[in-house]
């Protein structure tokens, strides 16, 4: 089936009937107006992706209990294993649109967009596959508490049947993204989180004819949820981004485009793994002090989301205004675009720790009435949120370097904060009686700001100017250019 065949709904109709020029040129104009423009929707649509774990959270805390909130949250660990390098392969693809697009290259945009969806479908396909079939040995693997054990393999069994369509729509929104659009993206997730609240209470608690599914009905209300979202997104991509898809000619993958969207998307998504890895053996640490410990972190997770979404939004944005001043040859500008986005990352950032530090008991209110959960995520918050402020800047600088599509050092120094400093001190502190959980939250507010001293200093002396796949003109070269 190609994109053009896929039948129209009125709410695809809706979506493929709107103006197909949002897409911005970040070569000109303002900076900060750029900033704030492009990363409020992104940062919006963040929210509503943030509110299918929320809903499904407070369904599930509030009607089911505490061993079902935990089921659903013992999961996220292996699902961000699973599709952490295919979440870099992705940030690839906003790179390299991004890169062609202020080259004003439009035949490799095309190319870009046709290699970077076949590869998502091959990909969602192989993570599909290998998770179903080892649910099981994942969940013991993380300490998974036996009372739990069944609800949870249910769970992450059907979460993992909707890699193909979230992959795609992944793989959509970061074309969009590198075209200067993050507004159709909000508008999909939109659709997308509507429907998922609705289809919440139906499926999990069993309201008229429908039957009782419990945890496993929140994960199918996600699954329905994003396939509906993959149909839309693909049958709007064609008008937003001038690209034919699935033709004859594009369905042989361009190996040049596959080659640089490993080069730039490997290593980034290798820093998802280890990422993922190390949040899986830290949650083994927490999972280990029992049910109470494991659903609140869980739920103080989701908080951490909430607090850190506005840095993550202005670092998603800045690699696609990098990539395309780099893209045009205008180094100068690619800096200003660095300087801009940690300002607007850190301010706001700030807020959100004032307010966890104020009020973290009203917080884990919104989730649980139960006093252990919500200690354990009450002390996680007061511990962690403190750090928040260098996670902000961590994101920036990482955004600038894949903009550039150097990404290999983020790698190498995310490697060494979490496992050579991350990882051993929470096994070590923990195990101290007088600690116990809480020498966890330490060892992990230990390791952002080493994290950002060693992205500072190879933002200022590193060669990642070099880096950029394509530039259509060289305003300055890199040896040329003003050191910050």
């Amino acid at each position: 089936m190609t994109a053009e065949n896929i039948p129209t709904t009125p709410a695809t109709a809706a979506i493929v009937a709107a103006p197909a020029h949002r897409s911005q040129d970040f070569t000109q104009g303002s900076i900060p107006r750029h900033l704030i423009v492009f990363t409020w929707p992104m940062l919006v649509g963040q929210l509503l992706q943030t509110m299918y774990s929320v809903v499904n959270a407070i369904w599930v805390g509030q009607f089911l209990g505490s061993d079902a909130l935990a089921a659903t949250s013992v999961g996220f660990p292996i699902i961000f294993a699973l599709i952490a390098l295919v979440l870099g392969l992705t940030m690839a693809t906003t790179v390299l649109v991004s890169q062609y697009f202020g080259a004003r290259q439009p035949e490799m945009v095309t190319r870009a967009v046709n290699s970077s969806l076949l590869l998502q479908v091959v990909l969602g396909a192989v993570v599909t596959i290998v998770g179903i079939a080892a649910r099981r040995p994942l969940l013991a693997l993380v300490n998974t508490p036996p009372e739990i054990m069944d609800q949870a393999s249910a769970y992450l069994g059907i979460f993992l049947s909707g890699m193909i369509p979230m992959f795609l729509f992944n793989a959509v929104s970061s074309v969009l993204r590198g075209l200067g659009d993050s507004r159709t993206p909000l508008r999909l997730l939109v659709y997308t989180t509507v429907l998922n609240a609705a289809l919440d209470p139906l499926l999990i608690l069993g309201l008229g004819p429908l039957p009782r599914l419990g945890v496993a009905g929140a994960a199918l209300a996600s699954v329905i949820s994003i396939v509906v979202s993959a149909v839309i997104a693909l049958r709007y991509l064609p008008a937003a981004s001038r690209a034919t898809l699935f033709r004859r000619e594009f369905l042989r993958p361009d190996w040049r485009i596959i080659r640089a969207i490993f080069r730039i998307g490997l290593p980034a998504g290798l820093q998802q793994v280890v990422t993922s890895l190390a949040i899986v053996t830290v949650s083994a640490l927490v999972n280990a002090f029992g049910t109470e410990a494991t659903a609140g972190l869980g739920l103080a997770v989701r908080l951490e989301q909430l607090g850190i979404m506005p840095a993550m939004a202005v670092g998603m944005a800045v690699s696609a205004l990098v990539g395309q001043n780099l893209g045009a040859g205008n180094v100068k500008r690619a800096r200003e675009v660095a300087k801009w986005a940690i300002l607007l990352g850190v301010g706001v950032t700030l807020l959100y720790v004032t307010l966890a530090q104020a009020c973290p008991a009203l917080l884990m209110r919104i989730f649980t009435r139960e006093a252990g959960v919500a200690g354990v995520g009450i002390s996680y918050l007061r511990t962690v949120s403190l750090v928040y402020p260098f996670t902000a800047v961590f994101f920036v600088l990482s955004g600038v370097l894949r903009g550039a599509g150097d990404t290999t050092p983020s790698l190498v120094f995310t490697t060494l904060c979490l496992w050579v400093i991350r990882v051993p001190l929470a096994a070590y502190l923990s195990a101290k009686p007088e600690l116990g959980v809480r020498g966890i939250w330490l060892a992990i507010a230990v390791s952002p700001p080493v994290n950002v001293l060693l992205h500072s200093l190879y933002y200022r002396y590193g060669p990642w100017l070099k880096k950029a796949v394509v530039r259509r003109a060289r305003a300055e070269s890199p040896a040329e250019a003003p050191a910050e």
